[in-house]
């Protein structure tokens, strides 16, 4: 087993290699902040891709979440995650219950995934994203008990930005976020979204889709103030990013079938300069 410091160059490894969007903000963080938030970024990285990889199955997540529960015990298996998780969620006081809700919401991608309505796509986007932005609060540090309910509704407008971005290449794996009801009520098939037509129906489905992620980040928007004012740029970052990509995806008009937007390098390190005025 390795130790507690080099777990967390494992995680920060993890970290700096593929988390794309959320890397970004950690940069302005205190070392132990930073620390902490890569480990969970490996954490639900890790998660993630037990779902995605050829031959997932429900035994290997099973497994995964055994380990999890003997870790948040102290006792680890040979992953080296594990020392470092273990002590960020020891030191940052972080509910156990938000990694195995995040376990459960990836357990149901390992079927063919059909949201029948947005209740049904809301409980999803809980144990996948919400839960990561009630763990971030905890690094980040807050008093008011309402940035609870601001940081759930936060993931729900990251999640929502998510499932706009990778409708096609979701469809190709046989999972179809946008919900049935919505589906049926801009007259648009499922098959579509796999395609690179871009209809009139399509767009309009998009637009309800996008007005609907936009209301989530107008109600999150008091977070930012209500978190300790060391973590409030980091936050600040975080949220941006999320927002002007789904900003990109509607400037495109939608043409997420043919492609997939995302924000340069450049645009992202223009969000962390301005995110260090935030306090």
């Amino acid at each position: 087993m390795i130790g507690v410091a080099a777990s967390y160059e494992y995680c920060r490894r993890v970290a700096r290699s593929r988390a794309k969007n959320f890397y970004y903000s950690f940069v302005l963080l205190s070392k132990e902040q930073k620390n902490a938030m890569c480990t969970m970024y490996a954490f639900m990285r890790y998660c993630d891709d037990l779902s995605d990889e050829p031959g997932a199955t429900a035994a290997s997540i099973e497994q995964w979440r055994e380990a999890l529960s003997r870790a948040l015990h102290g006792e680890f298996d040979d992953h080296p995650l594990w020392p470092a998780f273990h002590d960020s969620v020891s030191r940052f006081q972080i509910p156990r219950k938000y990694f195995f809700d995040m376990i459960d919401g990836v357990e149901s991608d390992l079927t063919p995934h059909r949201v029948r309505t947005f209740e049904d796509l809301y409980e999803y986007c809980y144990r996948v994203a919400s839960v990561v932005g009630l763990t971030t609060i905890y690094i980040f540090g807050f008093s008011d008990p309402a940035a609870t309910g601001l940081a759930e509704k936060c993931g729900i407008a990251f999640q929502l930005t998510n499932i706009l971005r990778d409708v096609r290449e979701d469809a190709g794996l046989g999972r179809v976020y946008l919900p049935a009801e919505d589906l049926e009520r801009f007259g648009v098939r499922a098959e579509e979204l796999g395609s690179e037509q871009r209809t009139d129906r399509f767009l309009r489905l998009m637009t309800f889709e996008a007005d609907r992620a936009r209301s989530y980040y107008d109600a999150a928007r008091p977070l930012v103030g209500m978190v300790d004012k060391r973590s409030r740029s980091s936050l600040w970052v975080l949220i941006t990013i999320y927002s002007r990509l789904l900003d990109k995806i509607r400037a495109s008009n939608y043409d997420v079938l043919s492609r997939r937007i995302s924000l340069s390098t450049w645009e992202k390190l223009r969000i962390v300069g301005h995110g260090l005025a935030i306090r």
